[in-house]
């Protein structure tokens, strides 16, 4: 059973930056496809970012320049790093896996955005911003 840990998270001042953490236990960073999502409070998971097996991303307009998603295959982890922090970035995040499918000896993800699409889940790390 897969299992995702969030961490990072934290209360910053709007400009700053964090560096979220996913660790993936009881399976292999590289079999799954990955992203990120947040949700803020009485709203749906909002996806951010997705990371396919590959290496490849697909992320959400209104994000892109901010956000910058990376892993690391040795240390079985998921990062996500968000710069010039603001406000509106305060929700709680987290990361999200879905087993890549194997088509023809070639790995593929779906490279969804859409939270229904991914099995596994981590608890979730809070950021919050201050101005």
């Amino acid at each position: 059973q897969v299992q995702l840990v969030e961490s990072g998270g934290g209360s910053v001042q709007a400009g700053g930056s964090l560096k979220l953490s996913c660790e993936v236990s009881g399976g292999t960073l590289d079999a799954y496809c990955m992203a990120w999502f947040r949700q803020f409070p009485g709203a749906e998971r909002e996806g951010i970012v997705s990371l396919g097996s590959d290496g490849s991303t697909y992320y959400r307009d209104p994000v892109k320049g901010r956000f910058a998603v990376s892993k690391d295959s040795e240390k079985n982890s998921l990062y996500l790093e968000i710069n010039d922090l603001k406000s509106e970035d305060t929700a709680m995040y987290y990361c999200a896996a879905e087993p890549h499918l194997v088509l023809g000896g070639t790995t593929v993800c779906a490279m969804t955005l859409v939270a229904l699409q991914y099995t596994y889940w981590g608890q979730g790390t809070q950021v919050t911003v201050s101005s």
